[in-house]
């Protein structure tokens, strides 16, 4: 007991000195003394609201920091700290318009620094400048007009996952499996990768290096964005492998210039009539793999959770899929004709992106000072637009925690109300490619299984993703044949 009081003592007395020393120093060096901030508070010292602003993403409900602080300061605009950066939320669909259509003019993407740690450019330019250099590449490609002739190569692959991983099975895990279903699809498509082994090998070092993004920055053994970090070169060499195997077979005539992402990049020429080198392509092709695989996975994942919740739901999104089905020959391939008719399906899926947004939100950074609804912003300030603050909102979106795909029918959401993807110049540009992918998987699912879960009150956890906490474990129930 003595022990316990002197050790809580010292805590006390370190305290005290800590606090002391922020309200003598800190104060006088802090970038929130700039005049017409918005209203807001900072935190604590270095740590700021990051607690707070990724524990209640952990509890699952992160809408409730957003919530909490637009009653508190009865502002939609307020101030924080996250990650130790003085940052401005803005919430709603009038800041989402303004942020989204201001790219490149008073903004520009911002990442934690620990992004470009695990993806360090070859040509020493930031994660911001190489992001720039792939939007203006994936257009070409993911276009709905590109994308036509794919969706039988995934209806494809999504028949082979589900025959080798599904059936024959009474009881799996979804998230793994989803996460496997979207990540030969990207080995596919972007690459032409479709040997099992060959992605296995790859598999598991892109799992530690999509964790590593999303843990704390220490680069020590052992540590989760360690294992990122040589996760991320393992998957560059192998990349590079790849990419001169493939170099070889074009100049042979055994790859087509068009087959994919791949040879696109190796043979468009940039502005400047420059060519990309092979290691600046693996690191494009890295974080495609990480973009078209993670949001689509938990969208996927979610979608069989509200289907299992919903009987009502799922006998009109099954009635809808079977109707394509039985208009199908034996061993016939979906088309880009079939995904049109599947009108139902979507908004089920674009309801659950609402309630469950796989992207919860992003980061901007402030290139100049500006004014925005007469509150300052200073250069150098982040700025997080949150899908949340208008996807929960009742104003938007009436009884916003039902489950209603109506909402989408006709013109659908009012502008800017529904962001799942974004918007603006930064609208995902994987957008259309998400939508084929998990509508592909939805027919193959639904046209074989019901299901129930397992688990009823399963936990959601948000980090920075949603995911059930044991990764919704169901029973499969197959259709009588």
């Amino acid at each position: 007991m003595e022990h316990n009081f002197y050790l809580s003592l010292l805590l006390v007395f370190v305290s005290f000195v800590t606090l002391s020393f922020f309200f003598l120093f800190y104060r006088h060096r802090s970038p929130f003394t700039a005049p017409n901030l918005p209203p807001g508070r900072i935190g604590y010292p270095l740590l700021g609201e990051s607690l707070e602003f990724m524990s209640t993403g952990w509890m699952g409900h992160p809408e409730k920091f957003i919530f909490d602080r637009i009653i508190r300061f009865s502002s939609e605009i307020f101030k924080t700290s996250i990650f130790n950066e003085p940052t401005v939320v803005l919430c709603g669909p009038t800041c989402n318009k303004f942020l989204f259509s201001n790219e490149n003019k008073l903004v520009n993407a911002w990442w934690p620094e620990n992004v470009n740690k695990i993806f360090p450019s070859t040509r020493q330019t930031d994660s911001k400048e190489e992001s720039k250099k792939m939007r203006k590449l994936l257009p070409q490609f993911l276009k709905p007009e590109a994308l036509q002739r794919y969706v039988g190569i995934m209806d494809s692959i999504a028949q082979r996952h589900f025959a080798s991983h599904w059936d024959n099975n009474t009881h799996i895990t979804v998230f793994p499996l989803a996460k496997r279903y979207t990540f030969l699809l990207a080995c596919r498509l972007f690459m032409s990768v479709e040997d099992g082994k060959e992605v296995e090998k790859i598999e598991g070092p892109f799992h530690r290096l999509a964790s590593g993004i999303m843990s704390l920055p220490i680069d020590l053994p052992g540590t989760a964005f360690n294992k990122g970090i040589k996760a991320s070169k393992f998957i560059r060499n192998e990349l590079l492998r790849i990419i001169k195997q493939r170099k070889v077979d074009l100049g042979e005539g055994k790859a087509l210039p068009t087959q994919d992402i791949l040879s696109h990049m190796l043979l468009t020429p940039n502005e400047d009539g420059r060519y990309m080198n092979e290691m600046d392509i693996a690191d494009k092709i890295l974080g495609l793999l990480i973009g078209g695989h993670d949001t689509a996975s938990a969208a996927c994942t979610f979608i069989v959770k509200y289907l299992a919740e919903l009987p009502h739901i799922y006998d009109q999104v099954y009635k809808e899929q079977m109707e394509i089905a039985k208009s199908k020959c034996e061993g016939e391939l979906l088309t880009w004709d079939d995904v049109q008719k599947m009108r139902y399906s979507w908004n089920v899926a674009c309801e659950v992106m609402r309630l469950a947004p796989p992207l919860q939100g992003g980061f901007r950074e402030a290139i100049n000072d500006f004014v925005f609804n007469g509150f300052s912003i200073p250069k150098g300030w982040k700025l997080y637009w949150s899908a949340n603050s208008s996807h929960k909102n009742p104003e938007y979106f009436p009884e916003p925690q039902k489950f209603d795909p109506s909402r989408f029918e006709g013109k659908g959401p009012v502008p800017y109300t529904y962001v799942p993807f974004g918007g603006g110049p930064r609208m995902c540009p994987g957008k259309e490619y998400a939508r084929l992918e998990i509508l592909v998987f939805m027919h193959n699912l639904v046209k074989r299984y019901k299901w129930q879960k397992l688990i009823q009150d399963e936990k959601i956890i948000v980090d920075p993703m949603p995911v059930p906490a044991m990764g919704l474990p169901i029973r499969l129930i197959p259709h009588k044949a």
